[in-house]
């Protein structure tokens, strides 16, 4: 309508009118009609952008390793930005040139020589394991460089998604990994053997103390009831000893008295004293000791004769229990009986 136009924009994009080379109108979100023959508009998102990214890469020790992040960045300073790309769009919104993806290009390279001067740095090993250090290290440098800075963009986060070898390098160390895990659980159940083997040789020990202890306590019960029975033995011993003592004391006391009573009769001849004890001897029994003096003194005696009559009276004297016709003998006799 005679040229003139109407433009409405988010406040996610900040709006430049240029006319005659100068700026006109610059905001976000802005709102209003321009003479179409005379106007240029350019439009600058401002709003956060996340760039992926996917770097290959080569490790101090000359391995390849790929690494995945993501950069999200904002543009702070619009105009300074407008002055190095241009982002002037047609009548139809649509930009004229394609610079306005040449930005997070820039970006990306920039983010690219900084993560090869880390990985650069790094074994293959380590890097796998230093996500957190590559993002401190990129993200500094990418806030400090100036090529950023002089794009008037600000870089909000740097996200490492992944570090990953090459399959190869991967299953190697996967590989030593497992080793060391399988390693360290054989470690672990000789450990836990060698525990067991110990606990249980403490418990021998033990075992074998307590056994120790208790034959030195039977050991000891023993020395006592044989000491108990060696004193016993002793008090037996001296009981014995002490019996026979007093028994040859009472032996040696009857032997005096006997030898005292005997002393006075020592010269005296036994049938005297058997015819004393007896009180007098009968016929039959000086009969009997004249025979036993015969009998003693038989060598000397040349030829004895005996009378039937005298046998005949001491056949007679031992049927009828008399051995004499004297009257006192039987009388004798029955008192010895």
């Amino acid at each position: 309508m005679l040229g003139f136009r109407y433009v409405k924009v988010p406040p996610t994009i900040h709006v430049m009118q240029y006319r005659g080379g100068k700026v006109v109108r610059s905001g976000a979100g802005l709102s209003f009609f321009y003479f179409a023959p005379t106007a240029t508009l350019v439009q600058i998102p401002v709003a956060s952008i996340d760039v992926p990214f996917v770097f290959n890469e080569v490790t101090a020790d000359f391995q390849d390793a790929t690494i995945q992040g993501e950069l999200t960045y904002r543009v702070v300073n619009p105009g300074l930005l407008a002055s190095l790309l241009d982002y002037s769009v047609t009548n139809q919104g649509r930009y004229r040139t394609d610079d306005p993806t040449k930005l997070a290009d820039r970006l990306i390279h920039v983010t690219q020589i900084l993560t090869r001067a880390f990985t650069q740095r790094s074994t293959l090993r380590n890097l796998l394991v230093s996500s957190d250090e590559l993002v401190r290290a990129v993200t500094a440098g990418v806030q400090s460089s100036t090529a950023v800075e002089m794009l008037g963009v600000e870089i909000l986060e740097l996200s490492i998604l992944s570090i990953k070898a090459t399959p190869e390098m991967a299953k190697a160390l996967q590989a030593e990994a497992r080793e060391k895990l399988l390693l360290e659980a054989d470690e672990a159940i000789y450990a836990r053997r060698n525990t067991a083997v110990e606990l249980e040789r403490q418990i021998k020990e033990n075992e074998l103390t307590t056994e120790i202890a208790i034959e030195q306590k039977q050991r000891q019960v023993r020395e006592t009831k044989l000491r108990a029975d060696i004193a016993i033995e002793q008090e037996r011993t001296d009981l014995v000893n002490q019996r026979i003592e007093n028994e040859a004391k009472e032996s040696q006391a009857k032997a005096e008295a006997l030898r005292a009573m005997l002393e006075p009769i020592k010269g005296v001849d036994w049938r005297t004293l058997l015819a004393v004890q007896q009180g007098g001897l009968d016929a039959r029994q000086m009969i009997a000791m004249a025979f036993r003096d015969l009998a003693d003194n038989a060598e000397k005696v040349g030829q004895l004769n005996i009378s039937p009559d005298l046998l005949a009276t001491l056949l007679e004297g031992e049927g009828s229990g008399n051995t004499a016709p004297n009257e006192s003998g039987p009388k004798r006799r029955g008192s010895n009986r």
